[in-house]
């Protein structure tokens, strides 16, 4: 359970680093953690944004399988930054600003920076096999 708890922890430290380097590159992609309550709707944004990535992220990929294995994989970034869309529209603790192919891109760059900052992040984490 503690090892749940702190991947949950990474991802939100994750989605915050990725907002700070898309603030720095004038994206659309915004993290509010200016107070205990932002904090607080952060980790439930990241833990509604887990849910779908499980859920709605798995059945889009299935869908997308063909065009997946067509452009050798890519296009999963793609379905990374629609569930990243989807879960910034509830605004809880995260948000994409504006819209069209602006909000897509700043969502496609922020799924891209989520994914390497956790996955560089979560190498401190102690394996399963250590249990």
């Amino acid at each position: 359970m503690s090892k749940l708890f702190l991947r949950w922890v990474l991802l939100a430290v994750s989605v915050y680093a990725a907002s700070l380097v898309a603030q720095a590159l004038h994206l659309g992609f915004r993290a509010d953690v200016s107070s205990v309550e932002g904090g607080f709707k952060l980790l439930i944004g990241v833990a509604v944004l887990s849910f779908l990535n499980a859920t709605l992220g798995r059945i889009l990929r299935l869908l997308t399988l063909p065009l997946s294995c067509i452009t050798l994989g890519l296009f999963s970034l793609v379905v990374n930054a629609v569930v990243l869309m989807i879960a910034a529209s509830f605004n809880l603790g995260f948000r994409i600003e504006g819209s069209g192919f602006n909000a897509f891109i700043a969502a496609f760059v922020a799924s891209i920076m989520i994914s390497f900052i956790s996955g560089v992040l979560g190498v401190f984490l102690p394996d399963d096999k250590d249990e």
